[in-house]
C-alpha cells in the first residue's frame, strides 16, 4: 500500500461536513526516519500553538521540543512507555505538552489542562495543513520527563507528541501495521452529545 493509497484510505467519514484539514488529519505511527523536521513547519505549529484561545488569557502551556539526534530526543524515547518505544523514535522531533496547573503564587489553575487541550489540537491541525502528522501519546514516563527538563511541580507534562513526515508502513511491526490501516471509527454525535 502506497503512502498516497494510505493517506487517502484515512479521510474520516463524518455524518456533517468538516474542513478537509480535520477530516484528513489522523495520527499514523510510520514516521520516516531519515526526513530531518522542516524548522519553518515546525515554527507554524508551535506558533499555532502559542495563538489557540486561552481562558484569561492565562496561557497554560509549554512546550518541551526534541528534534532527532539531540540528547533531548533520547530523553524523551526513553521515557516512552509500552509500544510507544517501537514506532515513535523515528519521528523527526518529539514534543513533551506540558500543563501549567498553578501560577508561580500558588493559585491554581483549573482550566489548564483543558486550554493545553486546544493549544495541541491547534498545532495538530497547523502541521497537518503543512504536510507533517501528529501522533498524541499517554504512554510515557511523565515523572522521567520532569526530572530530566527540571520542571517545578506546578507544571505537569501531560502529553507526548510524535511529529513528523509520513513513512514506510513495511517498517512497522505487523501489530502496528494493522493498527495503522484498521478503520477509522468515532463514536456518532447522538452518544457525545448530552442535550441539543
Amino acid at each position: 500500500m502506497s503512502d498516497t493509497t494510505l493517506t487517502a484510505d484515512r479521510l474520516a467519514q463524518t455524518s456533517s461536513p468538516v474542513l478537509d484539514v480535520l477530516a484528513g488529519r489522523w495520527s499514523p505511527r510510520a514516521y520516516d526516519m531519515d526526513a530531518p523536521i522542516d524548522e519553518t513547519k515546525l515554527a507554524s505549529a508551535l506558533e499555532a500553538a502559542r495563538w489557540s484561545p486561552s481562558a484569561n488569557n492565562s496561557q497554560p502551556w509549554r512546550f518541551i521540543v526534541a528534534r532527532r539526534g539531540t540528547e533531548a530526543h533520547r530523553v524523551l524515547v526513553d521515557a516512552l512507555m509500552g509500544f510507544n518505544k517501537e514506532w515513535a523514535g523515528s519521528a523527526a522531533a518529539l514534543i513533551v505538552a506540558v500543563a501549567e496547573t498553578s501560577a508561580a503564587d500558588g493559585t491554581p489553575i483549573r482550566w489548564a489542562a483543558y486550554d493545553l487541550g486546544q493549544a495541541v489540537a491547534h498545532l495538530s491541525v497547523q502541521a497537518h495543513h503543512d504536510g507533517l502528522y501528529v501522533h498524541q501519546m499517554g504512554g510515557f514516563d511523565a515523572e522521567a520527563v520532569r526530572a530530566a527538563f527540571d520542571l517545578e511541580e506546578r507544571f505537569v507534562p501531560m502529553t507526548a507528541i510524535a511529529l513528523g513526515e509520513l513513512g514506510d508502513l513495511s517498517a512497522l511491526s505487523e501489530p502496528l501495521q494493522q493498527r495503522e490501516t484498521a478503520p477509522r471509527v468515532r463514536r456518532p454525535l447522538d452518544e457525545i452529545v448530552i442535550a441539543a
